[in-house]
């Protein structure tokens, strides 16, 4: 149509071209398209008409001023596209040309179109160095947002850059990480599906496979990307392909159906109502352009009388292939002849279906875009009215640079361009959903919107369905996620979402799903069984709570009370031959020592403190000094006393009480010293044991320093060697009841006791160390006193008749 200003419009109509053979040598054919004819894209161009009357019947935009139309048909194949874009650029069109030099008629000022990225991207290259501008309604390739490769280039749809960080942020938030990806062998599904696996990447979604196909591939080639999708182990299959492509692939699908699977749609297919006919893919969600109302489009759409229709060889064409009858008397025989009986309106084919609206929007608003830019540069507004004229000569840059500066509202819907020539990104969350009548329907249930805040660009408003019908979110995950106390470790040459669950290792846990790696629990914790929480170590000491605790504290009392008694005895014996044979003064000293030798072991059990810790190591180290200090007393005397009955051996002169006295005291007083220094340079202290066990702490008394306690130990292992040495002189002396034999048989005991102490003292961990100590003091204390005491006790007590001066110095009974 003819007007003042004409605008283009290129639709991908049909789907096939016919390809001549080239020889050479003769003028190829022209291009032809063949094929069937796509209702849909038809629907695109019909509003473009409509949406051009609707300017031309308008009061408000561009009054005066009629708007022409030249709308070809693409094919769908670049040269086609190349070529109609040369005879939009070339102006002056025949049809058009009426000779006036005045009038600008056939001159295009802009054009609408493709529906595709490449050959979007051809017709670009081609218009943009003239400055006519090309607004796409369809195109979303983020590589049309360089403006330096495409000056010229507008469109009302948003770019794939949005689109792919939505479906990235979409997967994420379903929880899917192992993904199939399928996209169109063109500049529309190469870069885009190039941008959503950079945004993948970064939200941690790897990707088991990606396959390309195109519309002009051979079926093999289908084939095999059919049967990757069969063999593949990813629930999710993100699909970034035009309708066509994927039309193909889905039908070698459903001659051998593969596993069910998750379909997820970039918005060239997944709002197109023509692939609803594929079942198995009912639960697809995925991204499209907001839906839409146009006031009167269906009506216009519908108005197609049979003149209308017989005076375009578009429509006629159309109107063949929806109602199965020819126009006109050349019928083939299998088809009837149109008769003007055929209703458009009980028509069911997507050219008649306005229910969702969405990339004719795209085309009404591409329209709207052009006409407000050349409104701009051909009218003044004055007094809010505005005068055109059509007679203003206008170049194509003009129009392009007010294209950049429009901004307006058509229908409730805002049209505006960035600096990139794109608008702002609005999607709507599609998911395909099954009526109650089994048909497949296309339900919006989420919005993305770019414009809000990040973080609240996405939401979704009603329940979804998955594949089957299925009401929960299917799981597509490479591995299962790693629970707490586990850590994650890749599978040799696989995506870092392939992954092996390895427990955390002895000491270290991690309390987070799916943890690269474990961290140690600090040294004084401990992880539970399940290695995700560090947990306080029991502490450990020998207590009196315990049965071993209560044991070794019962003997030690009961060993005191033993020398209690004992003492007891004698003292109420005292004036008796045997109490006084045998130094009564000294036996009294032993037995106190002894009763404190008992009791020290106390100070082994309970919680350690630093004082504790000197106290028992002190105590043990003098109370036992003191005890073998009186036992070497009185074997000194047994010898000195025998050695007295020679004549003229004044020897007990030297070692009489006051003599013992002090040999005792000096012996204690050396170990008393010895303990001195070593609390004052180096004192035992209260420790907490990590080293031994790692999953409990040991509460122990640190020996300050080793060479003090082996020290103190040495010199009781000294005195105890001497008292042995002298009571085995004394032990064949005659008398009826040789006290140097049972001393003799007690420090043999003593001696046994403590040199087997010490491996076992080493090699003890934990308070078992302590309970060795305990047990090496009780049994050599148990071992003097019954083996000194008990003969004299037992002859006290149950013989009281060899208790007699006469009996003790009788020398021939055994």
């Amino acid at each position: 149509m003819d007007g003042d200003y004409v605008i283009g419009g290129v639709f991908a109509i049909h789907h096939y071209t016919h390809r001549p053979v080239h020889n050479y040598t003769t003028m190829p054919e022209p291009l032809k398209c063949t094929g069937s004819i796509d209702s849909r894209e038809l629907r695109f161009s019909r509003a473009m008409i409509f949406a051009i009357e609707e300017i031309n019947n308008s009061t408000e935009l561009l009054p005066g001023i009629k708007l022409g139309y030249e709308i070809h048909d693409s094919c769908t194949t670049v040269p086609v596209a190349m070529h109609v874009t040369f005879q939009l650029s070339n102006g002056l069109d025949p049809v058009f040309y009426t000779g006036d030099n005045c009038s600008q008629s056939g001159m295009v000022m802009a054009i609408v179109g493709e529906s595709e990225s490449t050959p979007s991207i051809s017709m670009s290259r081609v218009i943009g160095p003239f400055n006519i501008p090309l607004v796409s309604y369809f195109a979303t390739c983020a590589c049309l947002s360089d403006k330096q490769q495409y000056p010229s280039f507008f469109r009302t749809i948003p770019s794939d850059q949005f689109q792919t960080d939505a479906l990235a942020k979409l997967i994420k938030h379903f929880g899917w990480t192992w993904i199939g990806a399928v996209r169109s062998d063109s500049d529309y599904g190469n870069n885009g599906m190039a941008s959503f696996l950079q945004a993948a990447q970064k939200e941690g979604i790897c990707v088991e496979y990606s396959e390309s196909l195109h519309r002009t591939h051979p079926r093999s080639r289908i084939q095999r990307v059919a049967d990757v999708i069969r063999r593949s182990t990813a629930m999710v299959i993100v699909a970034f392909t035009a309708s066509a492509e994927l039309t193909l692939l889905l039908g070698e699908l459903s001659l051998k159906p593969s596993p069910p699977r998750q379909w997820i749609g970039s918005e060239s297919w997944v709002t197109n109502r023509d692939m609803l006919k594929f079942n198995f893919c009912a639960g697809a969600i995925g991204f499209g352009i907001q839906k839409s109302v146009i006031p009167g489009l269906r009506e216009f759409l519908l108005d197609l009388s049979p003149t209308k229709v017989a005076a375009s060889p578009m429509l006629t064409e159309f109107w063949e292939d929806a109602f199965n009858c020819m126009m006109g008397k050349n019928a083939a025989k299998d088809k009837t002849v149109c008769d003007g009986t055929e209703d458009i309106q009980t028509l069911q084919s997507p050219y008649t279906d306005t229910s969702q609206l969405r990339a004719t929007n795209m085309v009404y608003k591409a329209v709207y875009a052009i006409a407000h830019a050349i409104h701009n540069a051909a009218c003044e507004d004055a007094n809010s009215t505005a005068q055109c004229d059509k007679f203003t000569r206008m170049e194509s840059d003009q129009v392009l640079s007010q294209l950049k500066k429009v901004n307006f509202s058509q229908n409730g819907y805002d049209v505006s361009f960035d600096v990139n020539g794109d608008p702002v990104a609005t999607y709507e969350l599609v998911n395909w959903q099954q009526s109650e009548s089994g048909s497949i329907e296309m339900v919006t249930v989420g919005l993305y919107d770019t414009s809000l805040p990040e973080g609240q660009e996405f939401r979704i408003n009603r329940n979804l369905t998955w594949m089957d019908g299925g009401t929960h979110v299917p799981v597509s995950v490479c591995s299962e996620s790693c629970p707490s106390g586990t850590r994650k470790v890749l599978q040799k040459g696989k995506p870092i979402c392939c992954y092996d669950c390895i427990p955390c290792p002895e000491g270290e846990i991690s309390n987070t799903t799916d943890s690269p790696d474990c961290f140690p629990c600090p040294k004084e914790f401990w992880p539970n069984a399940e290695r995700d929480t560090c947990f306080p170590k029991p502490v450990e000491f020998l207590s009196f709570d315990e049965v071993l605790g209560l044991i070794l504290a019962a003997f030690s009392v009961g060993g005191a009370c033993l020398a209690i008694v004992t003492a007891a005895v004698f003292f109420h014996h005292r004036t008796s031959p045997i109490v006084r044979a045998n130094n009564s003064e000294l036996s009294f000293l032993l037995l106190f020592s002894l009763t404190l030798c008992f009791l020290c072991s106390l100070t082994f059990i309970g919680a350690p403190s630093d004082w504790s810790c000197r106290l028992r190591h002190t105590a043990f180290g003098i109370t036992f000094v003191l005890c073998i200090s009186c036992i070497l007393g009185k074997t000194i005397v047994v010898l000195m006393a025998f050695k007295a009955t020679l004549p003229g051996c004044r020897v007990m002169k030297w070692f009489g009480p006051l003599q013992q006295r002090i040999t005792v005291v000096s012996f204690t007083l050396i170990q008393v010293l010895i303990c001195t220094i070593w609390l004052c340079l180096s004192p035992p202290f209260r420790l907490e044991n990590l080293t031994i066990y790692k999953e409990r702490i040991i509460l122990e008394c640190a020996l300050g320093s080793a060479i003090g306690f082996w020290v103190v130990l040495g010199y009781i292992g000294l005195l105890a060697l001497f008292c042995l040495v002298l009571a085995v002189l004394a032990r064949k002396l005659p008398d009826n009841f040789n006290e140097a034999k049972l001393i003799t048989f007690s420090m043999l005991i003593f001696c046994a006791v403590w040199i087997t102490f010490i491996p076992a003292y080493v090699s003890s961990p934990g308070k078992f160390t302590v309970a060795v100590e305990i047990f090496a003091i009780l049994a050599s204390s148990f071992g003097l006193i019954l083996c000194i005491f008990a003969p004299k006790c037992y002859i006290i007590l149950f013989k009281p008749e060899k208790n007699t001066k006469k009996h003790l110095m009788n020398k021939n009974e055994s």
